[in-house]
């Protein structure tokens, strides 16, 4: 059965991806460090220590193929991709191999730029039009999860 993985940790459409999965009917599993402890009713909460990609390496290992997993981390979603799972970040960008390449790149020139010393900006301020994006993609990744479980 597909499950729904969530790298919790800085995850603004939690809420989000609880109704909709109940709505759906599928199991939801958090993922996060000791320093972002959540109890939603819900879900499955996994906590892992606070060392580096602690949280995405726990998430990773406990994805199958033909799930679904929630992360705003280019580094993640290709891990996912690469095990067969579906991905979306939390403006409902659905990652796939035509796209996650450019991202990786992308995101390793901004690193490179950062490591220069100049800024690349942050992100924007969260808008109701994101959370209402967001679940649109939620909806459709989950319908492509089903389809191919049938």
């Amino acid at each position: 059965m597909t499950k729904i993985l969530v790298d919790a940790d800085a995850c603004p459409v939690k809420q989000i991806i609880i109704k909709v999965a109940r709505e759906q009917n599928l199991p939801v599993m958090m993922v996060m460090d000791t320093s972002h402890l959540i109890d939603d009713g819900y879900s499955e909460i996994v906590v892992v220590d606070k060392s580096r990609d602690s949280v995405d390496i726990a998430l990773i290992n406990r994805t199958s193929k033909g799930d679904i997993v929630v992360s705003q981390d280019y580094g993640v979603a290709a891990m996912a991709i690469s095990k067969g799972a579906y991905s979306i970040n939390q403006n409902g960008l659905i990652y796939t191999d035509e796209n996650i390449d450019k991202l990786l790149f992308e995101r390793h020139l901004a690193q490179k730029v950062r490591r220069s010393g100049k800024r690349t900006g942050g992100p924007k301020k969260r808008t109701r039009e994101d959370d209402m994006r967001f679940e649109s993609a939620f909806l459709n990744i989950i319908k492509k999860a089903k389809l191919q479980e049938a």
